[in-house]
């Protein structure tokens, strides 16, 4: 697999220079099989610059899926461009919601007065496929999908192809469970032996003080995991609205520096825009 971030800004897009190395535009996540099929997780506002490229490369099927149906998560849907092409295909999964429910909220994202475009007038064609809560396929790719500890609910993945996985645990509370969550257990033993695992990092302990049960993780908490789960590669995610690059600079090498003290081999940083990963 080859894997690209292209937003891993948390709650609402930023910009500015001291936001520069690590990007602000919220959750997208490219995942290229070796299959040739293309995965797409959240439309974030980084959909946009995604969908741009794929018009250039000429690419015509598209495989969606959503972690959850809060705004950062969606709404750069409208402004990804092959909705736009007659000869474009997007295979849309019911996940984290089964039913017809993930039909209305795509849709809905595109109903007056919210935008001037109707969902109606999309040129792509558009299918749903079950997907959640069992494992299924796409390519050459297994997916294992998880609750997670959100509130309104959600789903995290695990995705594997030949033997290698990459674990993608965004918008995840471990020091809290909500309902249809998970205890840290049961998320240490999905990524238990990952070669990456991104985890949501949005708070220092200090601030959780301040955000607990608002459905966000501590990089501590995921560092505490990714350890428990002997993880490869931890990519610290879902970055603060806030935080700058400095900031969060300052946090890796708290990370790194745990990491040296405990003798481990495991790699941290955190993840930004254009970030690529092979697995």
């Amino acid at each position: 697999m080859r894997i690209r971030c292209w937003g891993s800004r948390g709650s609402i897009p930023v910009s500015g220079s001291e936001y520069l190395k690590y990007g602000g535009d919220t959750t997208c996540i490219e995942i290229r099989a070796k299959s040739g099929d293309l995965i797409i997780v959240d439309a974030g506002t980084g959909i946009r610059r995604l969908g741009n490229q794929l018009v250039k490369e000429k690419c015509l099927t598209y495989h969606f899926l959503l972690t959850h149906s809060h705004w950062d998560h969606l709404i750069g849907f409208p402004f990804f461009l092959p909705l736009y092409r007659a000869e474009s295909n997007m295979i849309i999964y019911r996940c984290p919601f089964p039913g017809r429910f993930s039909e209305e909220i795509v849709s809905k994202l595109m109903e007056p007065p919210h935008f001037p475009v109707r969902y109606s007038d999309l040129k792509a064609k558009i299918v749903y496929r079950d997907g959640c809560p069992s494992d299924f396929q796409i390519g050459s790719v297994t997916v294992i999908p998880i609750t997670l500890s959100h509130p309104n609910g959600g789903c995290g993945y695990k995705f594997i192809e030949n033997g290698r996985s990459f674990v993608f645990l965004t918008d995840n509370e471990l020091g809290y469970l909500h309902p249809g969550g998970l205890p840290p257990s049961d998320y240490a033993l999905l990524c238990a032996g990952a070669d990456l695992l991104f985890h949501d990092a949005e708070y220092t302990p200090e601030e959780y003080r301040e955000s607990i049960e608002w459905g966000h993780s501590t990089y501590a908490d995921a560092m505490g995991m990714a350890f428990k789960a002997g993880v490869r590669r931890l990519g610290l995610f879902h970055l603060n609205r806030e935080r700058t690059d400095v900031q969060m600079d300052q946090i890796v090498d708290i990370c790194r520096r745990e990491i040296a003290d405990r003798k481990s081999q495991m790699e941290c940083f955190a993840v930004g825009t254009d970030m690529t990963f092979e697995v």
